[in-house]
């Protein structure tokens, strides 16, 4: 039975799953926002939120806790220079995620997690007004 158990296991064994966490907690650091199936960002968003927490407390003993689990000294770097600083007034919460579309191949469901503090990229099928110069360019030739 799962009584007081609350994490996800992600069909994986313990050191698989921590190995995959911190490859996904690297590349949400690096590049802000990643798309990733629902259950990944589920399990991915306390992980995440930890780590901006011990980077916000900015002493040597967090920065050791932080590189023992991701393994990349360029990853945590980034993670105390730009990601701590932007979270600094958030008290909690640091990520967000989005649902999509389930994926076409095997109908797993998808999300996107992001920094909350990193602003929301909106895509519109509409062009805009610097785009309708190139547009009419294109329709000449």
């Amino acid at each position: 039975m799962r009584h007081l158990s609350s994490k996800s296991k992600l069909k994986r064994n313990a050191s698989q799953r921590r190995a995959l966490l911190s490859g996904l907690t690297c590349n949400l650091i690096e590049h802000g926002r990643i798309k990733t199936t629902l259950g990944k960002a589920k399990a991915l968003r306390p992980v995440a939120e930890k780590m901006v927490t011990l980077a916000k407390k900015g002493d040597i003993h967090s920065r050791r806790i932080a590189l023992a689990f991701l393994r990349q000294k360029d990853i945590v770097a980034k993670l105390f220079a730009t990601v701590a600083p932007a979270a600094a007034n958030r008290p909690g919460g640091y990520c967000r995620i989005t649902k999509l579309a389930a994926r076409l191949t095997d109908a797993a469901p998808m999300a996107y997690i992001e920094f909350c503090d990193t602003p929301l990229v909106v895509t519109s099928s509409e062009p805009t007004a610097a785009d309708a110069p190139a547009a009419e360019e294109k329709s000449e030739a």
